[in-house]
């Protein structure tokens, strides 16, 4: 049902007035008290679901509410009818229900201590987890039931269910509190212990992902319309649908083609049939009655994402060489690029720049060399090593870049991808040479390791926590970003195998050529 706020206001007030209206009775009291007694209840229950509402109390009052939820909205309508008290809440986010609960919560509260002459309630605010606290509480907890991540983003904490949800403290209890999320608690017993809902879960390892089925490569992929995208993806050796943003199932299969929903949530009963082309790469998926189209993002594995350029390559490269960078003001710290190699000789390159092999088609530099800032250059030689330790090695795809060429990328990128390219008017973090992008490969076999997404894509699956791809995929992506973040990088928001040094910001944009800094 759509309503407008103030629609949902009058039908609160007809509520309050025993089910009268502007134009009359509507409803009998006697049938509300019905629509408010708790159905399927033990007698006497006080709490539980009526007929279109749900029923509870809130200070020892009747409390009253229906949530809604439409692509793109979220909605809570709550009251206590006996006190003639209601609060509507609308907001703007799919799935926020928990958060639009708890405003018309905070707002009855505090209209009940007005009715009743009291002073008005503190609303409690959950505080930010120490840092500390942070780094203690980080790692894979599971039990034989459920596992869940603890990972160190953005200067807090998150809790990955596969969903992902933004912790902060209520003392010792953890608590979902975020703009689609609130509510949700997690006590931490010791060092390797939680209390998660009804489970305590325990710090384990996370050993490599086993490689997924190849008969499901086909199949993973996204799927569907931007308001809906059905993702499909695998997880601990079942493929996994993540369907209506926030809610993921574990998949039953039954025939090569034929997946089953579990016997739990939205979907009981419901299958998802899969069609595929002569490659054997789905084009289609049908979920519970409704065909969803494969959408083409990214690329394939191995094949480079490109675009084509808004203007000539060589036409952007006469007008950026004649160009000027930004002039910049302040205290800087003295430029003292040196080649990544000359620190481990094991580090490899594939410097995309320096080829064809990129998204621009083009060649821009004309050496195959990685120039950063000693103390960066320095820390990526010590995730190297540190890699190297577990069976991988850094595979180098560019460092630091002339301002003229971040101009070029900037001039030729089309309007709907600019976000994946830097505005040349403040510089790119990569033309102070405190930037660098990679990835790894094994050393027992030299293969570079497949991520979720290819580097330079200017995809959803370029962004470092998108959910999609492999178990393993994600696991080695994890891997690379643990492993940097260790040595005092900070990876890109956008873009998985883009890291920037701590001090990137203290250093000048820079527009010498490679040529300049080896001479």
């Amino acid at each position: 049902m759509y309503a407008s706020v103030l629609d949902l206001a009058k039908f609160l007030s007809t509520l309050f007035a025993g089910g009268a209206g502007e134009n009359g009775q509507l409803l009998r009291p006697e049938t509300l008290e019905a629509m408010w007694t708790p159905q399927f209840a033990a007698p006497g229950a006080r709490t539980g679901f009526g007929i279109g509402f749900s029923i509870g109390e809130l200070e020892g009052h009747r409390r009253i509410g229906h949530g809604g939820a439409i692509y793109g909205f979220a909605t809570d309508l709550a009251a206590l009818p006996d006190q003639k008290l209601g609060a509507v809440v609308v907001i703007t986010t799919d799935i926020a229900n928990s958060v639009a609960e708890r405003i018309t919560g905070a707002a009855l509260r505090l209209m009940l201590a007005a009715k009743q002459g009291q002073p008005l309630p503190e609303i409690r605010i959950p505080a930010a987890i120490p840092a500390d606290r942070i780094a203690g509480l980080v790692g894979h907890y599971a039990n034989a039931n459920r596992s869940i991540e603890l990972a160190a983003r953005n200067g807090g904490l998150q809790l990955r269910t596969p969903a992902i949800y933004d912790l902060r403290a209520f003392g010792d209890t953890l608590v979902v509190d975020d703009r689609i999320a609130f509510g949700m608690r997690l006590l931490p017993l010791d060092g390797n212990r939680v209390v998660f809902g009804q489970d305590t879960l325990v710090r384990r390892a996370v050993p490599k992902p086993r490689p997924a089925p190849a008969a499901w490569r086909g199949l993973i992929g996204e799927y569907g319309w931007d308001h809906n995208t059905l993702y499909i993806y695998e997880d601990r050796g079942r493929l996994h649908a993540l369907i209506e943003w926030f809610f993921p199932y574990a998949l039953t299969q039954e025939s090569e083609n034929v997946f089953a929903f579990p016997q739990t949530g939205l979907y009981d009963g419901e299958k998802l049939v899969f069609t595929r082309d002569a490659s054997g790469r789905a084009t289609s998926v049908e979920a519970a009655g409704v065909v969803f189209r494969r959408r083409n993002i990214g690329t394939e594995a191995g094949v480079t994402f490109r675009i084509t350029p808004v203007r000539p390559v060589d036409q952007l490269r006469a007008e950026a060489l004649a160009a000027t960078p930004p002039e910049e003001t302040g205290d800087f710290l003295e430029s003292d690029l040196v080649e990544l190699r000359s620190l481990d000789p094991s580090i490899r390159y594939d410097i995309r720049y320096a080829s064809t092999n990129n998204f621009m088609n083009a060649p821009f530099y004309t050496e195959e060399k990685a120039f950063l800032q000693r103390p960066a250059a320095e820390a990526v030689a010590r995730a190297n090593r540190k890699l190297r330790a577990k069976g991988y090695g850094l595979l180098i795809h560019d460092a630091y870049r002339p301002w003229y060429v971040t101009k070029m990328f900037w001039d030729a990128t089309p309007q709907e991808f600019k976000h994946f390219v830097a505005d040349p008017a403040q510089g790119s973090r990569h033309n102070r040479g405190a930037a660098v992008d990679l990835t790894m490969f094994e050393l027992a076999t030299g293969k570079v390791v497949e991520m979720v997404g290819g580097y330079d894509e200017f995809s959803d699956r370029s962004y470092p926590d998108y959910v999609g791809g492999t178990a393993e995929q994600r696991w080695l992506r994890e891997l690379l970003r643990s492993t940097m973040e260790s040595e005092g990088f900070d990876v890109y928001e956008w873009e998985w195998w883009h890291f920037d040094y701590r001090d990137w910001r203290r250093y000048r944009i820079g527009n010498q050529t490679f040529e300049t800094i080896t001479n």
